[in-house]
């Protein structure tokens, strides 16, 4: 993965100002994985700020077009990227199709929603990375479903090392805006925390499960 400097400081910036991140080292936040973290990021804020939408669909466009040249179909990840994903496909005049976690139990039981066949090409639209399991899984629907895959942009990643670990043995490339260093470093800068809150952060980003809280 690589990071356009002036586009993830930006990014980092623009998500801090809004509070689609928030930083609390002294309350933290419980993930739905149970995973205790001083961080939280709720990128569907970015909604609500056309400015800053407008800024994070055409980077993404960019980061599309740039990394993986032309392709046939924009996938979304349900729920928190699909709004996303529909500026992108649009912006960039293509189909696009959304995957859910889980086959819906009624109706069709389908997982992929919308039109895709056998053989097209497919970039996957995530807005936010963290161990990259879930992001992954779409990666295998997707693939099972005969489609090509060329890889996956997103608007954060935590940058864990499992996430890591997991992109290179699926072999996908993932294109992030911005990333967990740009942006504690945009926070220490900008005050929203201090050195001391930094170190934490970084602490918790090195072993996230037995990450405790300082005194």
């Amino acid at each position: 993965m690589k990071l356009n400097n002036d586009v993830a400081i930006t990014s980092a910036d623009l998500l801090l100002q809004i509070k689609a991140i928030k930083l609390d080292v002294r309350n933290p936040f419980t993930w739905a994985s149970g995973i205790i973290s001083p961080i939280y990021c709720d990128n569907r804020k970015t909604l609500s700020y056309p400015k800053i939408r407008t800024y994070i669909r055409q980077e993404l466009v960019k980061l599309i077009n740039e990394n993986y040249g032309p392709v046939d179909v924009i996938a979304g990840v349900a729920t928190g990227a699909i709004a996303h994903g529909v500026l992108v496909a649009q912006e960039l005049g293509l189909p696009f199709v959304y995957v859910r976690s889980l086959k819906k139990d009624h109706g069709l039981g389908n997982q992929i929603e919308g039109v895709v066949e056998s053989g097209q090409s497919v970039v996957i639209v995530e807005d936010l990375v963290s161990t990259g399991k879930s992001s992954l899984e779409v990666v295998k629907v997707l693939k099972d479903a005969g489609c090509s895959v060329k890889g996956m942009v997103a608007i954060f990643s935590y940058g864990l090392k499992e996430a890591i670990e997991n992109f290179e043995k699926a072999q996908i490339s993932l294109q992030t805006l911005t990333d967990y260093t740009t942006l504690i470093s945009k926070a220490v800068e900008d005050q929203y925390i201090n050195v001391e809150e930094m170190k934490a952060l970084l602490n918790w980003r090195e072993n996230p499960s037995a990450w405790i809280k300082p005194e």
